[in-house]
This record gives structure tokens, sequence and C-alpha cells, in this order.
């Protein structure tokens, strides 16, 4: 905490104790901590329905356990041995446990749990086996649980992965799924109170904040607000105010030399950053304004984001004059803008309290029997915990994850060290996968693997690969996110400043807002100011003046040296100069800090101006993930795109490569 005042610390509340909070700090914990899914500090995981984990005679809820979550010290260290080549110099021989089974999953993510979902759909007598490296199912897709005074019942949130975006055009496999499931949008759609904030006055702003601008200076916007009257509320110079006035109002033809097809193709080659500054010849604060706009969606700001995808967008200014097809997307944008144009539900669907864990703990709890009960009192657990009306209220037995009965097993804090084909990948009709327990290598022989683990890893798992699919592999980059997830005592603060959601400028968590106001049958989100509520915080690493891809590299690094102290005092920091004049007392309105660190977070998606290939091929993602002797590959990399039914599709197509290469 070098760089941080410790008087202001102390007026943060820097100093006050936060139940269950995990201090972990880029050093890794004990390894027999991995085997039961313990925490620095925490009892490990016992074989229990879940409790509050407050005390040494409760077992741990995961989503409970606050601090430092997603990728911990914990979770990577294994993965980083092996990166560095000196796992095996220490892991001694590998010692068989004697299970077989038909299929072996690496990922507990939602690609990963479809993946074996899939596969009992043809084979419902198989037996299954998923791993995973984090002490929690789901991936990047996470629940995040308080218990906050007062309220009789916990307050839910996510830490990753949170809608459906788009539903009506997702993949015939994402539909698929959802059909399965029984998850019906149009009654998702009717959980989300879309009219609670702005009933209550509160609305969307812009901190233009001291870290791009003179001083802090909150900007609301009440819809309808025409840009005359925000733009001159901004902290920015006179010409800075009169070129966004132009952007918005009248731009013109920036390119009139060059045909329809021509702008496309310029635009293509900018990134948005580089038009606003070089081709619209706007004030640096115009950019300094727009810079983190795209951030919370792509994780990357507009010195990465593409100006073609601005423009697909209709979010960015500055294109009217140039007279494209708005009737269509450009060959060139993004695989996910073209996607969704026209879509009729063009939204982040906002499904479930917990985001997109919901699906994952549906498909868990179908798969092993007693991991989900109905916490309704004498209904029929199997019957309804299950579903999309029973998954948030149900409750969770971690201790029937993996037991030996199971059909389906889900081993936690299992980091894959090694996968095999049992002989030539031509002819083989099984493979080995190893795995760490905490303590030593453990083997088991599987039919058929599906890695929907991060794909950049795959090579160092499967050394034996050819060297082409190798590089293809390696170039999937992933982009780091973090999540914050801020409970609150109650919002009187938020309705005085009058907003729900406010977007920074230059600050380190670029998004601050109240959570979505979701209910769902038998929970019900906080309505009245004066409730408890979960405030949710996005901070994106990424260094975009490098490229999404080497930018994503250096944010990573810088993300895992930066401490958890120096975290909690940003959001600390941020939250009292959003909310301090309206009240907010961050030593004592803040009762829990929970943070998703995801170093490896949103799968790389191909886009301009930073993929040459792109829209015409060959892409690295056709040849990452070709099949492999009984090896399959999923997970939404090997697509790429980071969209939950990207995920699905991944783990269908695994699934069928695997058993087309069977039968």
């Amino acid at each position: 905490m070098s760089d941080i005042d410790p008087r202001l610390a102390r007026d943060l509340g820097m100093r006050r104790p936060i139940s269950r909070r995990d201090f972990f700090d880029g050093v890794a914990v004990a390894a027999g901590a991995a085997a039961a899914g313990a925490v620095a500090g925490q009892p490990p995981v016992r074989s229990a329905s879940h409790g509050t984990g407050e005390g040494p005679e409760e077992a741990v809820f995961p989503p409970r356990l606050t601090g430092l979550r997603g990728n911990t010290a914990d979770a990577l260290s294994v993965p980083h041995a092996l990166r560095d080549g000196r796992f095996w110099d220490f892991a001694g021989d590998a010692e068989p446990t004697g299970e077989n089974y038909d299929l072996v999953v690496v990922g507990g993510g939602l690609s990963g749990v479809s993946a074996a979902c899939e596969w009992l759909r043809h084979e419902p007598r198989a037996r299954v086996l998923i791993l995973d490296n984090h002490d929690e199912i789901g991936g990047h897709a996470r629940r995040v649980e308080f218990r906050p005074a007062g309220r009789p019942g916990p307050l839910i949130g996510q830490g990753g992965s949170r809608s459906i975006d788009s539903p009506s055009v997702w993949t015939p496999e994402g539909k698929d799924l959802l059909d399965r499931l029984g998850i019906v949008t149009r009654t998702l759609r009717g959980y989300h109170d879309e009219g609670l904030y702005p009933g209550l006055g509160l609305h969307e702003g812009v901190m233009c904040d001291r870290e791009t601008f003179a001083l802090d200076t909150l900007v609301r916007f009440a819809p309808g607000t025409p840009p005359e009257r925000w733009v001159n509320r901004l902290p920015v110079a006179d010409q800075a105010r009169r070129d966004l006035l132009r952007l918005w109002a009248d731009p013109p033809d920036w390119f009139p030399e060059l045909s329809r097809e021509e702008k496309e193709e310029r635009l293509a080659g900018l990134t948005y950053s580089a038009f606003l500054l070089d081709v619209c010849g706007a004030h640096p604060e115009v950019e300094r304004f727009y810079r983190t706009a795209p951030s919370a969606r792509w994780g990357y700001d507009t010195r990465s984001f593409g100006a073609i995808d601005a423009w697909g967008s209709g979010d960015y200014p500055g294109f009217q004059g140039l007279g494209l097809d708005a009737g269509k997307p450009s060959r060139f944008c993004s695989p996910t803008l073209k996607k969704e144009w026209g879509a009729p539900d063009r939204e982040d669907l906002h499904c479930f309290p917990e985001g997109v864990q919901a699906l994952v703990r549906i498909m868990v709890g179908r798969m092993i029997p007693g991991f989900a009960t109905s916490a309704s009192p004498g209904a029929d657990g199997s019957a309804t915990a299950a579903t999309m009306d029973g998954v948030t209220t149900a409750a969770y037995d971690y201790g029937r994850l993996d037991h030996p009965a199971n059909r389906v097993r889900f081993r936690l804090s299992s980091p894959v060290v090694s996968v095999r084909n049992d002989g030539d990948p031509g002819s083989a009709s099984t493979a080995t996968v190893a795995y760490f327990d905490g303590h030593r290598v453990r083997t088991v022989r599987a039919g058929s693997v599906v890695l929907a683990c991060w794909n950049a890893v795959i090579p160092y798992l499967v050394p034996d690969l050819p060297g082409q699919q190798v590089r293809a592999l390696r170039e999937a980059v992933k982009t780091p996110m973090l999540e914050a997830t801020v409970q609150v005592r109650d919002w009187r603060a938020w309705r005085r400043a009058g907003v729900h959601r406010t977007r920074w400028t230059g600050a380190y968590w670029c998004l601050a807002e109240l959570d979505h106001p979701l209910s769902t049958p038998g929970y019900e989100c906080p309505k009245d100011p004066g409730e408890p509520i979960n405030v949710h915080l996005v901070a994106t690493p990424c260094r975009s003046e490098l490229g999404p891809v080497r930018g994503a590299v250096a944010g990573r690094r810088a993300l895992l040296r930066t401490p958890y102290n120096h975290l909690e005092y940003t959001v600390r920091d941020q939250l009292a100069r959003l909310l301090g004049s309206a009240g907010f007392d961050p030593a004592a309105d803040i009762e829990a800090i929970t943070v998703n660190r995801w170093g490896h977070g949103y799968a790389p998606e191909y886009c301009r101006p930073w993929y040459g290939f792109y829209p015409d091929g060959p892409f690295p993602a056709d040849a990452a993930r070709r099949p492999f002797g009984r090896i399959a590959i999923a997970n939404s990399d090997s697509v790429p795109a980071a969209r939950a039914d990207a995920a699905i599709t991944a783990a269908y197509r695994a699934v069928a490569d695997l058993r087309d290469e069977h039968h």
C-alpha cells in the first residue's frame, strides 16, 4: 500500500473488519488447500448443505467467500508452473486412481458443463468426470452471496458472466440448451423491474474523473436530454464542447472522395480514438471523454475498439455524414455486431440475480443427485430446485459434487496437468488425464476428453499436438477483467445523487452501478433505498494503447501484481468520490466486498483493425479446435467470441467431433 495515503485509507474504512475477507495478493497458497477447495484462513469444504461459512463448524459455501475470488493464486499456481516449465521438476510420478470414465471434461465453466450435458443426452448411462482448477463451479460465471443484517434471506449477485445477449439470435445450439433447461426468455424479462430505478429518479451518468480532467464532475443523463444540455456541463475546453456538438448534430462526410465500400474499409483500418483525433480532428478531450465507453462490454477502450464497430453499434457520434447503409452491418464489423444486427431484442438480457451461473447450476443439479434441493418447505426438491424458477433459492450441497456413487462427478480444485491419447491418435480408443489433487498427480482413464479450458493452456497439457495447432491455440489471448460486488447497507445516497449506473472516464474502475433489479420466484430484489443492496463495479486492466492482444498480456501481468488491498482501496475511494456529497460514508456503509479477478476473462473476438485476415480468413480458431484422437476442444475461445451461446456451441461441436470419430 505504498501508494495509498494511510490517513485516507483509514477514513475510507480500510482498517475496519469485513466478514469472510480473504487476502490473496498473488502469492500461491499452500498446495494442500487445493485438495479440499480451502482458501487461506478458511475451513475446508465439507460434505454438508450450505451454511453461512462464518465459523469453524460451518461448511464453506463458495458464493459467500469474500475478498479476492476468481483467478486466485491457488487456481493459477499449477497452470503457471506448467507454463514456466517447472511443474514436473517437483510433481513426482503420477499415481493412477483406478477410475474409468466414458468422458472427462477439463474445465467446469458453461462450455464444459454444457459438453457433459450434451454427452449425456446421447449416452444417458455414461460415467462423466468434470475437472476444474477453481474451487467453484461455473468458470467465469460466478454467484456472489451476502447475508446483510435485517434482510430475511441472502442478497445475491454475480461476479462474471451476467447476461444472455440478444437471445433471439442465439446459435441453434444455445437455443436448444435453453429449451432443454426450460429457460423461457420472455419470462426472464419479467424478472427485471426496468421501471424501478427511473421511477425513483435514478438515471445513468458519466463521472468525468480527476484522472482524466481537472476535477471530478458527475454528469447525469435523463432520458431524452439533448446533447447541448449535457455537453455544456462537461469540464472540458470550449473547443471540445463545440467539437462534441458537431459530432452529434452535423458531422460532415469525412471521406467524400470514397465510395460507400471504400469508406467502410477506411473505418476498418482505424480505432475509434484514431477516428476522432486523426479523421475528425476533434479536441483531445473529446477522445478522453469517450475512451472508456466500450470498456465494460469489450474489455478494452477506444484505443483498441474499431471505428467500424463504433459505427455499427450506433452509440458513438461522428458517422452520420458518411452516408453508410444503416440497414445492414459492414462486412468488416465484428462477428458479434453482425450477429446482433437488427435483432428485435438487441440487448443484454439480465437473466438471473446470479447471472449465467444459474444455467450451470441447473445443469449440475440435474446431473448430480442431491446437489440442488428446493428451499421451499415441503416441496419436492428434485422437481423444483434445478429449474428456471427454483435455481436462485435452491440449497446446494457441494459435498455431493464428487460423491463416489455418482455417475457424474465434479472435482473442484483439481488442475489438469496432462492429457494424452493412449497410443497413436489415429487409432487410440482411450486417453489418460492427469490432474494435481493438492498433494500429488493422479490419473484417470477416459474414453473421450473434452478440453473446455482456456485454449492457450492446451499446448502445455497436450504437448504432442501438431505444431500448426499449437501456434493457433496460443493466439487465443483472453482479455483480463475485474468484477467487484460490494454490499452496502442502503442506497439512499444513490437516490440523492440521482444515478444508478455511472461510467468513469479514467479511474481504475470504469463502471459503478447498482445491481440490476431482478426478482425471481422466492427471491425479491431490494426496492426500498433504505434496504441493503449490491453495487457492481467493472475494471478493464487491458493496456489498450498496445492493442487487444499485447494490451491483454501487459494488463494481465500488472493485474497479477496488484494486491487485494489496492483493489479494495480503489473501490472505496471511487464510491466515496461518486456519492460522498450525497452522504455516502464508505467506512460505515460498505459491509462486504468480493472481487472476482479474471486475468483470463473475455474470449478474444476477431475484429478490425487488429486482425488483417478478418473477415475473409483463414482463421486461427479453425486450426486450433481440430480434434486430436480422443481429445476434442471446446470453450468460447475456440469460436472465438465472449458470449454464452458461443461457449455452448463450442461444447456441442466438441461432443459431435468425438461421437463422429467414435462411430
